[in-house]
């Protein structure tokens, strides 16, 4: 992968369901950390609310870019799409 934690944009993945009242939200996003490794921060919550986080440190940002890929993989075959 090679990827920097810099060059790795946010994602940014939401489900609405009107028949289910369902409209979530899922954010992933990779942040340096100041001993060179990298953060994958997860925010998810119901649309119009603050949501919950969650940081994941990894030693490598490569690391850290290849489970934001994966939980992206996982939340879009929940029904999740990007904005």
């Amino acid at each position: 992968m090679n990827q920097k934690a810099d060059d790795v944009p946010s994602v940014h993945l939401r489900r609405i369901d009107p028949d289910r009242n369902m409209a979530r939200f899922y954010v992933l996003s990779i942040q340096p950390t100041l001993f060179g490794g990298a953060s994958l921060i997860r925010n998810w919550g119901r649309i119009g609310s603050n949501g919950q986080a969650m940081m994941e440190t990894f030693d490598e940002s490569d690391n850290a870019g290849r489970a934001l890929a994966r939980l992206e993989r996982v939340k879009r075959k929940r029904g999740y799409q990007a904005l």
